[in-house]
């Protein structure tokens, strides 16, 4: 129970509170936030430039974000919708480097009317400068917002954790996942001489102003998701370490509070490790030109790019305990390893529409089991894989509904891993397995995509039809039942709980003897000595019910 207790907290890292509502009515301001509509699509976001300037004392933020974007569609009417959420405001803005006025204001959408502006056809910015009391987290991650904490010794300490909730909680941006900045992205933030501010990517530029505050630029050259975009400030010290990858050299950083240095040299050291495994299975870590970095969070964690947030208490498990129930998961650090992860399903590859988000938390769950298989064995990977299964609810389908924000079932982590364990063993050939895995992260290399895309993508490597297969696990909630019976050494069996069409064959008895069930009775005889144990391959997430 205290497993399933903490799986639930953990899938609140993804998941934000609100998200995980199940809405049954949605509002317009749900669909205007989801949807790539008309005042979104005719226009591309090419870069990010932000600058943030946050007051601890009166937790109060200010700043402007310079967005520089590309015409797609000359045939739409020139109105941009431009999100960020109550009660931020925008103060000015400055398109092309002329005042612009012409906005008007929708709760926590903006819409700029540029029909009577003549818009470069190759590039344009608009500066947008806004300020505000933002939305305040009041346990990160699990609802999102800015956090203003104290450190163990009473100091400042600062950082936001918005996916789910969206990166217009606290700047102006536009709030959806499937157009990222092609161009990467900037965060310079202004803070007291005494404090540090870390951001993604790499430090370009630092500065005194004002003679009693520093200003650190950070930049990325590689797309990123908008609420991959944060700022860590407070009392850091850094780690400098590097890894010889596939890439070459992989510059990394290790940022925590000053007074946890020794702890965090001695636990990453794990970094190598679970760089090595996911290097071999999924291909090369994908922003080598950002580096590497874990930044201590004042929260739990998040899959931050290049950047990833780190609050697990410089221990193994999840904050000290396994999910798995195995055993297994006590043996590597849980944030360090399944944030990690992200980078390369989350952020490498993001899907568009966030009902499609067992994308990135069903691949980088399974990600746990691969580093767990590289470290110790396959059987150990097979055990951690199955020993997840306790946290499974299936209490509505994976997918979420599209065009409205709203991601599906929390199973997006440990049904997902489990369906793509499922999927594994049908290939039976691990050497294709891997090469499928690092093959998606080549083809959609910074790209954006839909699960259709995943879909026809897995099925095309395999040579295996998995329209049903994806159809059972992805869209409903029943879990495949294989229904026997036997008599002497013939076999009867069907299956049920199915939806239509699904035939997916099954490995039994540890043996490569397999059974291809349909929806209909079949019979045959089973391998001497096999009807006095009948059993099913573990690895195949199914129930089995033995009929009269």
């Amino acid at each position: 129970m205290k497993n399933i207790v903490l799986l639930v907290l953990f899938m609140s890292l993804s998941v934000n509170a609100q998200i995980l509502s199940h809405k049954k009515e949605f509002t317009q301001q749900d669909s205007l936030r989801g949807s790539d509509n008309s005042y979104r699509n005719w226009w591309n976001v090419l870069r990010y430039d932000i600058e943030v300037e946050p007051d601890f004392n009166q937790k109060f933020i200010k700043g402007k974000n310079t967005i520089t974007f590309k015409i797609e569609d000359n045939s739409k009417e020139k109105i941009m919708q431009i999100d960020l959420q109550q009660p931020m405001q925008i103060d000015k803005i400055i398109l092309n480097g002329e005042n612009f006025t012409l906005f008007r204001r929708d709760e926590n959408v903006y819409f700029f009317d540029l029909k009577k502006y003549k818009l470069n056809s190759k590039e344009n910015k608009i500066e947008i400068h806004f300020s505000g009391n933002p939305r305040v987290a009041v346990k990160a991650p699990w609802d999102g917002g800015w956090i203003f904490k104290n450190d163990e010794q009473g100091r400042p300490w600062m950082s936001v954790a918005c996916q789910g909730l969206g990166a217009s909680v606290w700047y102006p941006n536009k709030d959806y996942l499937g157009d990222e900045p092609d161009n990467g992205a900037s965060l310079s933030m202004i803070v007291p001489e005494d404090l540090v501010a870390i951001g993604n990517g790499r430090l370009t530029d630092m500065k005194e102003i004002d003679g009693s505050k520093l200003m650190f630029k950070w930049e990325v050259k590689n797309p990123i998701n908008n609420y991959n975009i944060i700022p860590y400030i407070g009392h850091y010290s850094v780690i400098k370490d590097s890894y010889k990858g596939e890439k070459g050299k992989l510059d990394i950083e290790y940022w925590v509070l000053d007074y946890n240095k020794e702890k965090a040299q001695n636990q990453f050291k794990q970094t190598h490790d679970m760089l090595k495994s996911f290097e071999y299975w999924l291909g090369a870590y994908p922003f080598y030109e950002d580096s590497f970095k874990l930044v201590e969070s004042p929260h739990l964690g998040m899959e931050h790019q290049s950047a990833i947030a780190y609050g697990n208490g410089f221990e193994n498990g999840y904050l000290g305990t396994d999910l798995s129930g195995s055993g297994w998961g006590l043996k590597w650090d849980f944030i360090l390893v399944h944030e990690a992860g992200h980078e390369w399903f989350g952020n490498n590859i993001t899907n568009k529409d966030v009902a499609d988000m067992w994308i990135h938390e069903s691949f980088t769950a399974y990600s746990e089991t691969l580093h767990t298989q590289e470290l110790y064995g396959i059987e150990a990977g097979n055990d951690y894989v199955i020993g997840t299964r306790q946290n499974i609810l299936n209490d509505i389908p994976m997918i979420g509904i599209y065009g409205v924000n709203q991601e599906g079932s929390g199973d997006i982590y440990y049904k997902g891993a489990n369906m793509i364990h499922t999927f594994r063993q049908l290939l039976e050939n691990d050497e294709l397995f891997r090469k499928i895995l690092r093959g998606m992260n080549e083809k959609f290399y910074h790209q954006t995509v839909t699960t259709k895309q995943i879909e026809d993508y897995m099925s095309e490597m395999s040579k295996i039809d998995l329209t049903e297969f994806f159809n059972q696990y992805l869209r409903t909630i029943q879990i495949p039942t294989l229904e026997y019976k036997i008599k002497g050494n013939d076999i009867t069996y069907r299956w049920t709980n199915i939806v239509d069409k699904f035939d997916m064959p099954i490995k039994i008895n540890n043996s490569n003897e397999w059974l291809f069930p349909t929806s209909e009775w079949k019979t045959e005889k089973l391998t001497s000595g096999l009807e006095k144990d009948f059993k099913t391959d573990r690895n195949f997430y199914i129930n089995i019910k033995e009929s009269n």
